[in-house]
């Protein structure tokens, strides 16, 4: 047997399978973070294409395009399933970021900046706080395992060469990414509607009192009540966490179906 028969067989399926799981490793939180090392990341893939690549091989026969450019296309579909889940994923996150970066603004932190090393940007304070929150959540609920779990349940909806385009996914695709506007409103409310409440009072105070230097007193309580505020609402936005989660799961299922 010659290296282009092995290739339209087993070969095929492994090299495919492997371009999959690489999407994931691309994008997805915690394991698409930019501190990983890239080689570690791709140690993570190819030992898990490893662990799958039996049981797939032997569920499924699969014949590789003849053609160069009807394998790039092939090898194409593949990352694109894998990095749409990683992207669904980090939709998520992106919604906490923009909350953040939405309550630093009203708070008082926006000219305050730190340099995130896994997205390579730099966020205010409390988009940090609630980022990093919410990564750490994430992983104590075993959310990277679910990323790998639908990955792999993956290949039984979509089988390898088996993934079909139309603009259902574009659609949803905008969907998703205009979740993020709506996503981070609501988490950032609380706050906002706090600062306010705060700038009316200051606002009344001016009119009563015009001797006092409202940018003076306005500035420093404007950063208690959003630090008070963030503390008040860590409870509940952890709850949030939950629903924010499942919705995220839902909505991986609902973008595979899309696929189908």
């Amino acid at each position: 047997m010659d290296f282009y028969d092995l290739l339209q067989n087993h070969a095929a399926v492994f090299l495919l399978l492997l371009t999959r799981m690489s999407g994931l490793f691309l994008i997805a939180p915690f394991w698409g973070s930019q501190n990983i090392p890239v080689y570690f990341r791709a140690s993570i893939a190819f030992t898990i294409t490893l662990v799958l690549f039996p049981v797939v091989d032997q569920k499924m026969a699969l014949e590789a395009p003849v053609s160069v450019l009807g394998y790039t296309l092939a090898v194409l579909s593949e990352l694109f399933i894998g990095w749409l889940i990683g992207f669904v994923a980090y939709v998520v996150l992106m919604s906490v970021n923009m909350a953040g970066k939405i309550m630093d603004m009203q708070a008082g932190f926006a000219v305050v900046n730190e340099m995130d090393p896994t997205s390579n940007q730099q966020n205010p304070l409390i988009g940090s706080f609630l980022y990093y929150l919410t990564l750490i959540v994430f992983v104590v609920t075993n959310g990277h395992h679910v990323l790998l779990a639908a990955l792999v349940g993956s290949i039984d909806s979509i089988p390898l060469l088996g993934m079909n385009f139309n603009t259902d996914l574009a659609m949803l695709m905008v969907d998703f990414v205009g979740g993020i506007f709506v996503t981070g409103m609501k988490i950032a409310m609380p706050l906002t509607f706090a600062i306010l409440l705060t700038n009316v009072s200051l606002g009344v105070l001016a009119r009563t009192m015009p001797q006092m230097n409202i940018f003076v007193v306005g500035i420093p309580m404007q950063i208690v009540i959003g630090i008070f505020t963030v503390a008040v609402i860590m409870p509940f936005y952890v709850m949030f966490l939950d629903v924010l989660f499942n919705e995220m799961y839902g909505n991986i299922s609902i973008a595979l179906r899309a696929l189908q």
